[in-house]
């Protein structure tokens, strides 16, 4: 397409409802062409699968039918340049969160905001991109570890370790710590430890992120994530499993995410030089302010460890 067939193109997807834009045929079209372009085959049935999963969750929230229909388009779009899926369940690689961008300011001075929906990958997502992009061969179930287990981790020569001993029967119910095994794709290990410290201060931030105003008292009060405290005052058990997943990352190279996708780890990341799956909507278009996070959706409980495969995932409809 030429520019003005673009522009036109972007404005008529801008102008439908969030749940017109999916099954819109261009949309299609795109989708279809992205993937197979990609993966090599296998479009149509990614987009009939992804299809219904993402309209399934536009149904299922209204916040997300508020979004603009570009940002469903984006999203959309990154769904087949990724190779996820959105199929729900307890090990779910993705899901959709609405998020307001702020866009300029109004007449009285004030932010204007606009409603997008993100792809935002989860652990298990993140695992499997990972691995896609040959940092990681294998990742074990993350560990709880309670006061009264044997437990230890530091470096010996330049190579991280874990000593642990799970004390049976249990001495307390007081979480102390939670590790992550990572087996690199040559054989050697890498380990993420979060400690009560570090949860800690992740609610600190949940909560100067969720303050909000109370008029009664004339001051901020700081509202951090349920999660963080739901476990009988500890940090509920499936939530600090999924920050270890995330947290085990911060010191790994980025990994490419497309303009209508987050990872729930912050991953910042630069686009792809030389493709554009978008048709050339994007270009031009601005960079907001996201608005400070409202919510924090829980991310999935980890049950059991994930072996990816990059080669069998790359062009199977199937792989997840």
């Amino acid at each position: 397409m030429n520019n003005s067939e673009t522009l036109s193109q972007a404005q008529a997807i801008q102008s439908l409802k969030s749940t017109e834009v999916i099954r819109n045929d261009y949309v299609r079209g795109q989708f279809i062409s992205v993937y197979n372009a990609i993966w090599k085959e296998g479009g149509e049935g990614a987009y009939e699968r992804e299809a219904m999963y993402f309209n399934n969750q536009l149904r299922e929230n209204e916040r997300l039918r508020a979004c603009t229909g570009m940002s469903v388009f984006f999203a959309f779009i990154d769904l087949a340049v990724r190779g996820l899926t959105l199929e729900p369940g307890s090990q779910a690689l993705c899901y959709l969160l609405p998020r307001n961008y702020c866009v300029g300011k109004n007449a009285q001075g004030g932010n204007v905001y606009e409603a997008r929906c993100n792809l935002t990958i989860s652990g298990y997502g993140e695992l499997v991109l990972r691995a896609k992009a040959g940092q990681i061969l294998h990742a074990d179930n993350p560990v709880i570890v309670y006061d009264g287990d044997e437990f230890s981790f530091g470096e010996k020569d330049g190579r991280k370790y874990v000593n642990y001993c799970c004390r049976i029967p249990r001495q307390s119910n007081r979480i102390i710590a939670c590790f992550l095994k990572i087996t690199r794709p040559d054989g050697t290990v890498d380990y993420s430890v979060m400690t009560e410290a570090d949860w800690k201060r992740l609610s600190d931030f949940s909560g100067k992120a969720n303050r909000y105003w109370d008029n009664t008292e004339k001051k901020y009060v700081e509202n951090p994530n349920q999660l963080y405290t739901s476990g009988d005052g500890q940090i509920d058990t499936g939530f600090l499993k999924a920050k270890c997943v995330k947290h085990a990352f911060k010191t790994y190279p980025k990994i490419a995410i497309g303009k209508g996708t987050q990872l729930e780890s912050d991953v910042a990341d630069e686009p792809q030089p030389g493709f554009d799956p978008y048709g050339g909507m994007a270009t031009g278009m601005p960079q907001p302010r996201p608005e400070e996070e409202k919510t924090f959706a829980p991310a999935p409980d980890m049950s059991a460890g994930v072996t990816v495969d990059p080669q069998a995932n790359g062009n199977n409809d199937d792989a997840f």
